[in-house]
């Protein structure tokens, strides 16, 4: 089976790092990000054979449509890497009630619902593996980022308890705390 990775916020910052590595191990590779243009010059920095795709996390339809591309393209997708996520600092008392929802579509419902596409193929093939990419703040919390602190705090859950309810599939499911 082929070594096909997903690695959805793979235009920048750590997502572009864990792209960078997974291409040297010999991965196909599907960078995801909201920006196309910028998702294609990060997949067109790593050679020949990985491709871009542009998807709102925080939209099922996108997620669904992205995974059926990518399967299409590359084939079953059996890395998953979700490093999307977006911050909004500020004191809670000034937070714009939309800044908070933006910050858990993309950063906790986003990850749930491309794990929930990934799972379909995964289940199939009895492997896979998933990485959450969560942040410390979310185990510490910090001054004037409580609700990006939520956010990535959810996400060690969901990551934890999704990993027991795999792990009779061969699938594996992590959260790194950078």
């Amino acid at each position: 089976m082929d070594k096909v990775c997903a690695v959805f916020g793979g235009s920048r910052g750590i997502g572009r790092a864990v792209a960078q590595l997974m291409a040297q191990k010999g991965y196909r590779l599907a960078i995801i990000a909201r920006n196309l243009e910028v998702a294609k010059a990060a997949a067109g920095d790593l050679g020949g054979g990985h491709l871009a795709f542009s998807c709102d996390v925080a939209k099922e339809h996108d997620v669904k449509h992205t995974f059926e591309e990518m399967e299409k393209n590359l084939g079953p997708v059996n890395f998953l890497v979700n490093a999307a996520g977006i911050n909004r600092d500020s004191l809670l008392v000034r937070a714009k009630t939309e800044d908070m929802i933006s910050q858990l579509h993309t950063n906790l419902l986003g990850s749930m619902l491309t794990c929930k596409a990934a799972m379909k193929t995964m289940i199939q093939h009895q492997r896979g593996s998933i990485v959450n990419v969560g942040s410390i703040i979310g185990l510490k919390g910090n001054a004037g980022q409580s609700v990006y602190s939520a956010t990535k705090g959810g996400l060690v859950g969901f990551s934890r308890a999704l990993a027991k309810e795999v792990a009779r599939k061969k699938i594996r499911v992590n959260v790194v705390a950078p």
